[in-house]
């Protein structure tokens, strides 16, 4: 269990273990990654319960020693949690005395991703 600032809780703090991560790109946007970590990206293809896999990988760190570039042989693996929505985002313009205004609105969708497994 993590505490809120993001750390680990006090009984595991001096012990000298490292968490793997990776940054990997996504649909266009980079994400720092753990393994059985959930987080929302932008929407992918393929149904809940589907695997997917990332290749580009922009760092990895494993056991404190960091890998960049091209010397980077990792493979991060997920499944595909669920499709959401996000919050609703309107649109209004209006010019002023003329009567005229719209409105519009739209959800953007999401998918919630589950990491599997970092290789």
């Amino acid at each position: 269990m993590r505490s809120p600032e993001g750390y680990p809780p006090r009984a595991v703090r001096g012990l000298n273990f490292q968490i793997m991560f990776a940054v990997v790109k996504i649909a266009g946007q980079q994400y720092k990654v753990e393994k059985d970590q959930t987080l929302y990206v932008p929407h992918l293809g393929g149904k809940p319960g589907d695997k997917v896999e990332f290749e580009e990988i922009s760092l990895v760190d494993k056991d404190g020693k960091l890998s960049l570039g091209k010397d980077i042989k990792a493979k991060i693996k997920a499944e595909i949690v669920d499709h959401v929505k996000g919050d609703t985002v309107i649109a209004y313009k209006q010019k002023r005395r003329k009567g005229f205004h719209k409105k519009r609105g739209h959800r953007t969708q999401y998918t919630q991703i589950k990491v599997t497994d970092i290789k």
